[in-house]
């Protein structure tokens, strides 16, 4: 099997399955994609949190321990901001998903406080992961690390030239790849592309350009968030609807 961190340099991009449960893992399995990433959001909501780290690592750990026995393709944890207040915390927190097998993580720059998500300084940021890398010792190159940075997902008025000013310092850190999430129009995503050598990740949103444009582009990661997760659940809202109008079940079998 190829390794998780070669399918970043595929001519086709990456196109993982985010996931929240086993169900919707081995349905993107059995699909045929090459690799799987939880979705925290869809993973909370479907605890009953709202998205934020508000549910326990505990609780996390046990849902990705379940996909991970129970799919045979890599898999990527969306680790938000670490599930730690401390570098110590989140190393530790690593090192268990890597006794598990998962493959890669994610980790993102920012945080959020009462419900409100805040864009934490790049060289603070810059400090924590350089932090995190150096105590995963000998055990950094066992797992992919992508970083998160939302510049565009929060909408600030120079999100170009943050994200920009960002990738820099990743790269200085070597991390694996840089993960753009709400960046959509096609000049941006050519100029970050061609402002990295990390493989750069973009996320579904409505306004996003279709796969072969993004393969044009240089794009080398897709990933759908909890977008998926929350369609399904609309769908299933709908058809709930169906058999109480109806008062049937004939529509579950048309």
């Amino acid at each position: 099997m190829i390794s998780f961190k070669n399918l970043h340099y595929n001519d086709e991009p990456l196109l993982l399955g985010n996931v929240w449960n086993v169900q919707s893992a081995g349905v993107y399995e059995k699909s045929g994609y090459q690799a799987l990433a939880t979705s925290s959001s869809a993973v909370a909501h479907s605890l009953g949190y709202e998205d934020g780290e508000q549910m326990t690592f505990e609780e996390y750990f046990y849902i990705i321990k379940r996909i991970k026995e129970s799919t045979s393709i890599p898999l990527s944890v969306d680790l938000e901001a670490g599930y730690g207040n401390t570098t110590e915390l989140i190393v530790s927190n690593i090192f268990r998903l890597l006794e598990i097998g998962v493959s890669g993580i994610n980790l993102e720059d920012t945080y959020l406080i009462d419900g409100v998500r805040k864009l934490l300084d790049r060289e603070v940021f810059f400090k924590k992961i350089k932090d995190i890398i150096s105590q995963l010792g000998e055990s950094r190159d066992e797992v992919f690390i992508n970083i998160r940075t939302d510049p565009f997902l929060l909408g600030i008025e120079n999100a170009l030239e943050e994200t920009l000013e960002r990738i820099k310092l990743f790269e200085e850190l070597k991390v694996d790849g840089v993960f753009v999430p709400g960046m959509t129009s096609v000049d941006d995503i050519k100029t970050v592309v061609d402002a990295t050598f990390l493989p750069v990740n973009v996320m579904c949103l409505p306004e996003l350009p279709d796969f072969n444009t993004l393969k044009k582009l240089g794009v080398k990661r897709i990933t759908s968030g909890a977008f998926l997760n929350r369609y399904i659940y609309k769908e299933l809202e709908k058809t709930i609807g169906n058999i109480s109008d109806q008062q049937s079940f004939v529509s579950l079998f048309t």
